[in-house]
C-alpha cells in the first residue's frame, strides 16, 4: 500500500507540472488570423494578472501537504489523510503562487470599427496606441490584439 501511496503522490505531481500553461509564451499562433481596422475612442490603463498557470507553488504545496497528512493517523486513515494532504497542499501551493504572480500593466482599448461597431480589446500596455489612432484589430476574442495601422 505505501508503495502504490509513493507512486500515487510522484504521479500527480507530475500531472500538476505537465498541466502548465504555455500560452502567452511564444510567438503569434500558426495559421489564418482576422483583421479589422478602425479608431481608438478610448485607452483606460488597468493591471493584468500572472498567468494562473500550475507550476512550481503546486508542487511544492502538494510535497508539503502530503508531508503534513501523512503525520495524521495511522493505517488507512493515514493513507487517506496524505492524499487529501497532497490535494489540499496543491491547490493551496497554486492559489498562492498566483496571488503573489508578477502583474503587469495592461490597456483596456475601446475601437470603433469601420463597420460602426465598437469593441473593446484586453491587451498588454502598449505606450505608442493613442487616442485618434488609426489601428488594425488582430484575431479574434481572447486572443486580439490593437496594433497601430
Amino acid at each position: 500500500m505505501r508503495a502504490f501511496l509513493a507512486i500515487f503522490i510522484i504521479s500527480l505531481a507530475a500531472s500538476l507540472a505537465a498541466c502548465a500553461s504555455t500560452v502567452g509564451r511564444g510567438g503569434p499562433p500558426a495559421g489564418e488570423q482576422s483583421m479589422r481596422y478602425g479608431v481608438i475612442g478610448g485607452i483606460e490603463p488597468i493591471e493584468l494578472e500572472g498567468d494562473h498557470q500550475l507550476g512550481v507553488g503546486a508542487i511544492a504545496g502538494a510535497a508539503a501537504g502530503g508531508i503534513l497528512g501523512h503525520q495524521i493517523g495511522a493505517g488507512s486513515g493515514r493513507d487517506v489523510a496524505t492524499v487529501l494532504g497532497v490535494i489540499g497542499g496543491g491547490l493551496a501551493g497554486n492559489a498562492v503562487q498566483n496571488r503573489y504572480a508578477d502583474r503587469r500593466a495592461g490597456q483596456q482599448i475601446l475601437v470603433r470599427l469601420d463597420d460602426g461597431a465598437s469593441i473593446t480589446v484586453t491587451q498588454l500596455a502598449d505606450p505608442a496606441l493613442r487616442v485618434g489612432d488609426r489601428v488594425v484589430i488582430h484575431g479574434d476574442g481572447g486572443g486580439a490584439r490593437v496594433v497601430r495601422g
